[in-house]
């Protein structure tokens, strides 16, 4: 079974950064440490543990721009789990943290390889965003919740 919290221990937000290290920044090169923002105490965050296993499957974040709208970001699922639902649960989870804070809609940028996924649960596409590490087209998208 899946489950959707919030890392509390130190081993847990280890487990959480290094999952998004590991499928965001290490395959372009990044250091180690460009997974953390800056404002990360600011944001909600959630993570898909296997409970069985006790393996850490994706996690992601929500941001508040302002009183009405949310960005999600650092969305990312472990290799073995991608295709199993785990994005959608997070994003379920956020989008439902998102209208228990006030906000009426989410905006995120997608990864190419992720923009099928996105449109999927409801997300649509406004516009080019931007290139990655010079390399990585994004979209940005939204979705009215």
């Amino acid at each position: 079974m899946i489950e959707i919290n919030v890392p509390q221990s130190a081993e847990q937000w280890e487990k959480y950064y290094d999952l998004r290290f590991k499928i965001l920044r290490e395959p372009w090169g990044q250091p180690k440490g460009s997974e953390v923002l800056k404002d990360e105490d600011e944001a909600t965050h959630a993570m898909a543990v296997d409970t069985e296993s006790g393996q850490i499957l994706g996690v992601a974040r929500l941001q508040k721009n302002s009183p009405t709208e949310g960005q999600v970001r650092c969305v990312a699922v472990s290799n073995e789990a991608q295709g199993k639902g785990v994005g959608k649960l997070l994003m379920a989870y956020l989008e439902e943290a998102a209208r228990q804070q006030g906000m009426t809609q989410i905006v995120l940028d997608a990864r190419q390889n992720a923009v099928a996924f996105y449109k999927a649960i409801g997300y649509t596409i406004i516009a080019d965003s931007y290139l990655l590490f010079g390399e990585i087209p994004h979209f940005k998208m939204t979705k009215d919740i």
